[in-house]
């Protein structure tokens, strides 16, 4: 009883530290947004992602065996803007096979642009959130869920 009780004792430790080491780990992405105007009351919203060397993040249909989690864009609701189509990812990313995720999985690597056609009546405010996980070869970090807003003047 004893030899189990130090071996739990153990698993909840390196539980404890492995949580705390995640939570501590820097996000390895920079995210910045650009508005870029395209026809009359017809806006791009650009959101710019950089990635750290070694990591990468699923994209918006990873593949897979359903389990991972795809990078996704919500928008507030605003009554003076049209979504015009999706948002689009710049590159197809990279695919590759992975019998442990259940096949073939894609995911950005370096930088890739995701870009959401608007048409807009007026200036306003286009804000919401999006969320994604960062992988390297060894862990994948907690999901993280981000909130943007962009300006149209």
């Amino acid at each position: 009883m004893k030899k189990v009780t130090i071996f739990l004792t153990m698993v909840l430790a390196l539980a404890g530290f492995s949580d705390r080491a995640s939570a501590q780990m820097k996000d390895p992405t920079t995210w910045t947004y650009e508005v870029k105007k395209t026809g009359a009351n017809q806006y791009d919203l650009i959101f710019h992602l950089s990635l750290e060397d070694k990591w990468h993040v699923w994209a918006m249909k990873p593949g897979g065996d359903g389990s991972l989690i795809p990078l996704s864009f919500s928008f507030d609701k605003n009554p003076n803007v049209k979504f015009v189509g999706g948002v689009k990812e710049s590159n197809k990313g990279v695919t590759t096979n992975n019998d442990i995720l259940g096949g073939n999985v894609t995911y950005h690597v370096g930088k890739v642009d995701f870009t959401q056609t608007v048409s807009v009546k007026g200036k306003t405010k286009i804000s919401g959130k999006y969320e994604y996980q960062t992988c390297n070869e060894e862990l994948c970090l907690p999901p993280k869920e981000k909130k943007f807003e962009f300006v149209i003047k």
